[in-house]
């Protein structure tokens, strides 16, 4: 099933053929209720009708209220002619929503690219103590980033709380800025099959003993496996690695969810998260000020 254009072949001509029958159906209305000679009833006299007192007389609409609805009628043809409202027609001005908003457009980043460029000066760790920086990144923040950390910037399932302490990639400005610029691509393997429904449950329960939990599996025998299986990432003592984006496991703090079934499913089926690269859509200086307002966050 396919969609109506609605600016090409009988559809395009439909609409023209409405915009027509409308202002000329006005013109028309105008015309035929004016004042006529012929009319039998003068000016001023009783049109046989009256209602709890009130008697109804003849008494057209003055001239100067009639012409204005004509000059309301023509300026209509000339606005559909300079504009784009005869169907597909371009218009006379050649006027486009398009080119009108990336003027716009221009014109903000002529206004406020000045005051960006002067921000990139001066470090982040500063910046993100002004409060209109603040408030400037957090608008920049919206557009680009809250859809998938939240407009709190607290996270969602799959999505890091950017509030807190806790950073895959390090929560340096240095750190945050580069996460920006170039993104990140953050991959855990599936090792189910490798550890087999046993070896997964002990592993989850020494899992769940790094922040004081208990599972259904044995966690010592898990331990045997987390250093064999994951502690080339996660490091042998479970803390993460910033240059790897392992999390670290002992502080309760989940991406996905740390409950024993979430858990069992990550090391089952492995997780995989991807974080935009910002460089190609953002200047330099708007990213320096957005990743201030990122480090604010968790300061």
């Amino acid at each position: 099933m396919t969609g109506i254009d609605f600016t090409q072949g009988w559809v395009n001509g439909w609409i023209i053929t409405i915009v027509l029958i409308n202002l000329l159906g006005c013109l028309w209305l105008l015309w035929w209720t004016r004042k006529r000679p012929e009319d039998p009833i003068k000016d001023g006299e009783s049109m046989g009708h009256s209602f709890d007192g009130i008697e109804e007389l003849n008494n057209p609409l003055p001239h100067w209220w009639l012409n204005l609805f004509y000059i309301t009628i023509i300026f209509a043809f000339i606005y559909l002619t300079l504009y784009p409202g005869w169907g597909d027609a371009k218009g006379v001005l050649g006027w486009t929503s398009v080119s009108q908003w990336e003027t716009e457009v221009e014109k903000a980043e002529n206004r406020y690219d000045r005051l960006f460029e002067e921000y990139a000066q001066i470090p982040m760790e500063q910046l993100a103590t002004n409060d209109e920086v603040i408030k400037t990144g957090q608008r920049l923040f919206g557009n680009n980033c809250a859809i998938c950390h939240g407009s709190d910037a607290r996270g969602n399932k799959g999505y890091p709380n950017l509030t807190d302490s806790d950073w895959l990639y390090g929560g340096s400005p240095e750190k945050i800025k580069e996460t920006l610029n170039n993104g990140r691509s953050g991959m855990m393997p599936a090792l189910g099959a490798a550890l087999g429904e046993e070896g997964v449950k002990n592993v989850v329960a020494y899992v769940l003993s790094l922040s004081g939990r208990t599972g259904a599996g044995n966690a010592e025998a898990g331990k045997e496996k987390f250093n064999m299986m994951c502690a080339a990432c996660h490091g042998p003592d479970a803390k993460g690695n910033h240059m790897l984006g392992a999390p670290n496991l002992t502080d309760n703090i989940w991406l996905y969810g740390g409950t024993e079934a979430i858990i069992t499913e990550t090391i089952n089926g492995g997780r995989q998260g991807k974080m935009p690269v910002f460089k190609d859509k953002l200047t330099p200086a708007k990213i320096h000020v957005l990743a201030a307002y990122v480090y604010s966050l968790s300061k």
